[in-house]
């Protein structure tokens, strides 16, 4: 029996949810499945530009499944630029993020909290440390879905 999979942090949930090359019309185009984690992957690697220490953190997972996570995301995203094809997102095991992230600093055990969708805070405010830890998620939605 596999183990259940950990639902991920997400922390930035557009309404857009679907892609598609212009000027084909839907029927005559393959359509392709991206998670919702799965695009939080992206977003925080490629366009945030986190290490995969730090997205896996932000995502509450580990460097080496999100390294896992992201791989699979640009492999479906490839497959869509290279051969046409659509791009639904939807599904996944995921959590969406309600409010702030709150972290606490390890050095001077300072609490501070940070928007969301901003990606891994450069340091504690008050020492400027960068040995902290995310605290509390406050959960609005979660979602599994078997992709």
């Amino acid at each position: 029996m596999a183990r259940p999979k950990k639902n991920r942090i997400v922390a930035f949930n557009p309404e857009i949810s679907y892609f598609k090359p212009r000027g084909i019309p839907l029927i005559d185009l393959e359509e392709v499945c991206l998670t919702i984690d799965e695009r939080e992957a992206i977003r925080l690697a490629d366009l945030l530009g986190l290490s995969y220490e730090e997205a896996g953190q932000e995502m509450g997972v580990s460097r080496a499944t999100f390294g896992r996570i992201v791989q699979r995301a640009r492999g479906i995203v490839a497959d869509s630029l290279i051969n046409g094809k659509a791009i639904k997102v939807e599904g996944g095991h995921y959590t969406i993020a309600e409010s702030d992230r709150v972290f606490a600093c390890q050095t001077c055990d300072n609490q501070w909290e940070e928007p969301r969708g901003t990606g891994r805070p450069e340091g504690c405010p008050k020492c400027k440390s960068n040995v902290f830890r995310r605290i509390l998620v406050r959960e609005e939605q979660t979602a599994t879905q078997d992709a």
